[in-house]
Parts: structure tokens; C-alpha cells; sequence
């Protein structure tokens, strides 16, 4: 095993569930809730074992794996060598965010995303966004499986930021674009209904329809709206909306 993979490793088995866990919801109520921007594959990694299970077929026209045989190193050394090292880091910053600001037990209700290059089927690279969903964990917090979505999105950009967005579930807040100090976390936190903004401007509509949709007035969608643009170091409405398209919320 290359030792840049032993890296990713080593941060997962110090975190992993001490036995075998079961999710209890349905894979097709989670493939169903993907979001994607672009060709996409996705697969359930089991952190105990690191077996992998319900493997799109896509993966073989996208990365050449065989379905069938592939293993998580497979996947993982096709990750561009120079972008390893920022995996490795992101990992182990997701683990000590939730800790340390979030809480542990709070992991099941967040999806987790960060970009790197991974190697195509032809043997040349393109950018994809990776979109982690835990799916179950131990009583002490071990990991146990996760949904894991990547998707291409070089036609979208070929610019990594290497920056990580952890998108809330069930109301919790979001955070987006943060860095690996996690210094900017409070100007990073977006509230359920500044995420709700942000999905309904992806959708095209405007502050009076935004108004009417959230029962507020279009005033406050304005307000909203300017306070989003910057906490997401977004110019303007267009550049937010393609942020987000990257990082798969909308």
C-alpha cells in the first residue's frame, strides 16, 4: 500500500465502529436524494472492514474499475497525487470540526463535501466533487458506513479551492467553504433559512417569490441575501449559485 494511502487509513481505523453496523434507511431513499451536476458515481464504504457495497455501474465508465473487484484502495489511488495530501488533511479536520464544534453524534445529519482530481478511465484527470453521507455509527462515535457520491464537475471548473463544506440535514446549520485552520468557522455558518434562499435562488426565482414561498417579506430576502453573498465570498448571485453547484447543494 502506497504510503499516502496508509495516510487516509490511519485516520479512518483510529475513528472506525468496533463492530458491524446497520443503516436504517433504505439505499433507494438515499440515491434518491442525490445531487448531482454532472456524471456521477457513487458506492457504501464500510469503515469496519473498508468492504464496499452497491457500487453504481458508472464507475467503470468514469474510473475503468470493474464493479465487481474493486477495492477502496482502487479508489483511492486514483486520487491525483498531489491532491492527497489535502484528502489526508480534510479528513482529519472533519473529525476534530465535529468534536470539537459541532458534536460527534451530529455527523449522521451532515453531508460532507470537498473537490480533488481522480484519475479517468483514459488516464487523465479531471475535477470532481466528493459528497460523503455517514449513514450509521457506533454508541462512541465510530464510524460505520457512508454513502459516497463523486461527482465530475470539470466542466463546471478546474479550480480546486481546497476548502470544505459540510451541508445540514433536518434544520442544522451549514457551513460552507471553510478552511483547514477551521479559524473562519462563525463567518461560515449558514443558517436553515439562508440554505433555503440559496436552494430556492438556485431554482430562478426572485425576492417576491422567494417572499411568498418563505412567508417573509421580499425586504428580508434582500437582507438575506447580502449576507449570504458575503459569507460566501460570492460577488454576485450567479457566482454563488455556481459555488453551491460545486459543492453539490443545488
Amino acid at each position: 500500500m502506497l504510503s499516502e494511502i496508509q495516510g487516509l487509513h490511519d485516520v479512518w481505523m483510529a475513528n472506525r465502529t468496533a463492530s458491524k453496523t446497520k443503516a436504517r434507511i433504505s439505499f433507494d431513499d438515499l440515491t434518491n436524494s442525490i445531487i448531482s451536476t454532472g456524471p456521477f458515481s457513487f458506492y457504501i464504504i464500510d469503515f469496519f472492514d473498508m468492504s464496499l457495497s452497491h457500487i453504481s455501474p458508472s464507475i467503470y465508465e468514469m474510473h475503468g474499475f470493474d464493479p465487481q473487484t474493486i477495492t477502496f484502495n482502487d479508489i483511492l489511488g486514483a486520487i491525483h497525487p498531489e491532491d492527497v495530501e489535502f484528502v489526508i488533511k480534510a479528513e482529519d479536520f472533519l473529525t476534530k470540526f465535529f468534536y470539537e464544534n459541532v458534536g460527534r453524534e451530529k455527523l449522521l445529519t451532515y453531508k460532507i463535501s470537498y473537490s480533488h482530481r481522480a484519475r479517468l478511465k483514459n488516464g487523465e484527470y479531471a475535477l470532481f466533487n466528493h459528497q460523503a453521507l455517514m449513514l450509521t455509527m457506533d454508541d462512541n462515535g465510530g464510524y460505520g458506513k457512508s454513502l459516497n457520491i463523486h461527482t465530475r464537475i470539470d466542466h463546471l471548473s478546474n479550480h480546486n479551492t481546497y476548502k470544505i463544506s459540510l451541508i445540514g440535514l433536518n434544520g442544522e446549520p451549514s457551513f460552507m467553504n471553510l478552511s483547514l485552520d477551521g479559524t473562519d468557522r462563525k463567518n461560515r455558518e449558514f443558517s436553515k433559512r439562508e440554505m433555503d434562499i440559496i436552494r430556492l435562488l438556485g431554482e430562478g426565482l426572485n425576492n417576491d417569490e422567494i417572499g411568498r414561498k418563505l412567508f417573509i417579506s421580499p425586504l428580508t430576502v434582500k437582507k438575506h441575501r447580502n449576507n449570504i453573498l458575503a459569507k460566501s465570498d460570492s460577488k454576485n448571485t450567479a457566482e454563488l449559485i455556481k459555488n453551491c453547484m460545486l459543492q453539490g447543494i443545488i
